[in-house]
């Protein structure tokens, strides 16, 4: 029997549809971390002017607090719209929740870069339009799941670990090169506060502009969801799906071990070599390079090894990888050291395992669930995965940023992350039973 035609193609037979679909997922994946690398690096201390003596006058203690709400809050709401995401275009279609996405980060990106160019006087009101932004840009980044949507519907189940490859792909090139448009971008601009939210606001523009000119709808038009968008009852319902809750659950615990690894590196590198804030713009562009890498190596291997083996290397290599951090939080942190180049190889190599490892769970998680999936349910089974996904980054870099703190050799947050891939790895046996079919002819 032939293959059938995906479902996304305009006309049976047309390969220009779907490759033009996946075109605007990579992008929509890509504006939604680059825009995020591009404001993470500066938000504290962007933030902090309005927060001191000239602005509201704040302890140290109510800074730090209101700087974690910014950083926070745009995971939070993408943990809470997500789903909503994603049943709404298994309602209406992918191609105007992926729209109303670009679109929206274009306003609140640009909201972001007004709010830092108001004077300290006006503190008050220039952190509740950075919480605005914050909020506003967490609900229209909410639509990778809506993204995997389009993916599922345009793969047959045999290639569909290769197409969810392309979000880890994008995910790693928003990582690597939000810091250093930052970076890069600032100088470009003299240093204005708002040449940040200027360029994120922008490059969401230009994808908007793409996606309106070439996505076409991928959503089969004999699939109709249900019209209940926010219910805690269908999620509950989703995460009871055979197979699904335990590759939900699993994908949560792996998030949240390598978020408690991001939100710690930084301080890592800091107090292990002394590393500079420019040497951090370099750390985490070199992690969103081996991703970028590491997702283009995962899709010729997704072609010869199941979703279930390509998972389980990748949660052992994460494990493998935490265990090295730890080791080098160890090293550097004992009154004898060995020598900083030893120290220092051990690091990157630590590092680029354990980014490695990621960029092999994320995808194998995403077919994985896709395929046991109803084909009318995607957007908002995938919704729910990556909610769970957005609850790991809030929690992760909570726990990692107290584990830190709270011993002088600085490795519990990578013990800590090793713990969680151990329990990980025990649920793989459950978690990676063969998949229903879920994609009808």
């Amino acid at each position: 029997m032939s293959n059938p035609t995906p479902p996304g193609a305009d006309t049976p037979g047309s390969p220009e549809a779907p490759k033009s679909a996946l075109l605007v997922v990579w992008l929509v994946v890509f504006i939604d971390l680059l825009g995020f690398g591009i404001v993470l690096p500066v938000l504290p201390r962007q933030a902090e002017p309005y927060l001191g003596p000239a602005g509201l006058a704040l302890s140290d203690g109510a800074k730090g607090a209101v700087i974690g709400v910014l950083f926070s809050v745009f995971s939070l709401m993408q943990f809470v719209f997500s789903p909503f995401w994603g049943r709404v275009s298994d309602r209406i279609g992918r191609r105007p929740v992926l729209l109303i996405s670009l679109g929206g980060s274009v306003v609140f990106y640009a909201l972001y870069g007004f709010a830092v160019t108001l004077p300290e006087s006006s503190a008050g009101l220039a952190i509740g339009l950075m919480l605005l932004s914050r909020v506003g840009a967490g609900i229209a980044g909410a639509s990778v799941g809506t993204a995997a949507a389009v993916i599922a519907d345009c793969t047959t189940p045999d290639k569909r670990a290769k197409g969810m490859a392309l979000i880890g792909i994008a995910f790693g090139a928003g990582f690597t090169l939000g810091p250093l448009i930052a970076y890069f971008g600032l100088a470009l601009f003299d240093q204005q506060p708002w040449g940040a939210g200027a360029l994120a606001s922008g490059l969401s523009l230009v994808a908007l502009v793409i996606a309106v000119a070439i996505f076409k709808e991928t959503r089969r038009p004999d699939n109709r969801a249900e019209k209940e968008f926010f219910s805690l009852s269908r999620t509950a319902a989703v995460l009871r799906m055979p197979a699904v809750g335990a590759l939900i659950l699993v994908y949560f615990l792996a998030i949240c071990a390598f978020a408690q690894f991001e939100a710690t590196l930084a301080l890592l590198t800091e107090a292990a070599f002394g590393m500079s804030l420019e040497d951090n713009f370099l750390v985490f562009a070199t992690v969103g390079a081996v991703l970028t890498v590491a997702g283009g190596m995962y899709r010729p291997l997704a072609k010869k090894g199941s979703e279930r083996r390509l998972l389980a290397v990748g949660v052992g290599l994460m494990i493998l990888g935490l265990l090295g951090l730890a080791g080098v939080a160890y090293l550097t942190g004992r009154a004898e050291r060995t020598s900083g180049g030893t120290e220092m190889t051990l690091f990157y190599l630590s590092m680029a395992v354990a980014v490695v490892g990621f960029a092999f769970v994320n995808p194998s998680v995403s077919a994985l669930v896709s395929k046991s999936a109803d084909p009318a349910r995607q957007g908002e089974v995938l919704g729910v995965n990556q909610a769970f996904a957005s609850l790991g980054r809030i929690l992760g870099p909570l726990a990692g940023s107290v584990l830190f703190q709270a011993g002088v050799s600085h490795t519990l947050p990578y013990l800590a992350g090793a713990g969680l891939l151990l329990v990980v790895a025990a649920l793989l046996p459950k978690s990676s039973a063969p998949a229903p079919a879920g994609r009808g002819a």
